[in-house]
């Protein structure tokens, strides 16, 4: 058979035009192992990428719609009542817990005043390190996932490889009509493993940068707050 006949062949075959659906069905079961636990991850991804894209588009029209309150004159009594009736984040939950220290020392008939401005900042600070941690959940999942994807990814394709080789091997042909199957089924687990680790790369940077962002937010409103609270405190004196 000449070769012209032979690549006719290769391009007529049912193998040539095998959905992806059939690649994954014809691959090694470790090779099917690989590629389900990528998908899954991917479906993961995903959702966690959902799930923070609302959270922090949330975080920043709180903080915005609470600046707008803090700044507009209110009274911080009326605002604490007004906050401390239901739960908090963000600059909120700074304001709250920053407030609750001021009033118990007030409240509770303290002799001294000393040490109160140090007390509401690392009240504060304790508040904005719950918040980060918040915002941070589930991160190192996209991190997992995009620098073990490709290698997960990367496995399959070597095991689909080993496999196309034995075949070859037993069948004693090395026509491009036997090796190219195998082939696609391993470079597949590889094209499943880049589809799940470069979203979550990407939006891993994106994320944290968004969290450094929101976190320096919150660390300049108490920084501002915690000036108010110790010029009051001086005051009092």
């Amino acid at each position: 058979m000449n070769p012209a006949e032979v690549a006719q062949g290769v391009l007529l075959s049912p193998a040539a035009h095998a959905s992806l659906w059939a690649l994954f069905w014809q691959a090694h079961i470790v090779v099917k192992a690989v590629i389900v636990g990528l998908i899954i991850a991917s479906v993961w991804v995903w959702a966690i990428v959902i799930d923070k894209t609302i959270l922090y588009a949330r975080m920043r029209r709180q903080m915005d719609r609470f600046e707008q309150v803090f700044w507009s004159g209110e009274s911080l009594e009326e605002l604490y009542r007004t906050l401390s009736a239901r739960p908090n984040h963000s600059m909120a939950a700074l304001f709250v817990a920053a407030m609750r220290e001021w009033k118990r020392t007030y409240e509770g008939g303290a002799r001294s005043t000393a040490g109160l401005t140090q007390r509401i900042e690392k009240v504060m600070d304790v508040t904005i390190a719950r918040e980060v941690e918040r915002l941070e959940r589930r991160l190192l999942v996209l991190a997992t996932v995009g620098s073990a994807g490709p290698f997960i990814g990367l496995f399959g394709t070597v095991w689909g490889i080993m496999t196309s080789f034995q075949s070859i091997a037993a069948s004693k042909n090395t026509s491009l009509a036997v090796v190219a199957p195998g082939i696609a089924e391993a470079l597949f687990a590889t094209a499943i493993g880049l589809v799940a680790a470069i979203p979550a790369t990407i939006f891993y940077n994106k994320f944290i940068t968004e969290v450094n962002r929101q976190s320096q937010r919150l660390e300049s409103f108490a920084d501002e707050f915690s000036a108010i609270l110790s010029r009051q405190v001086d005051e009092k004196m």
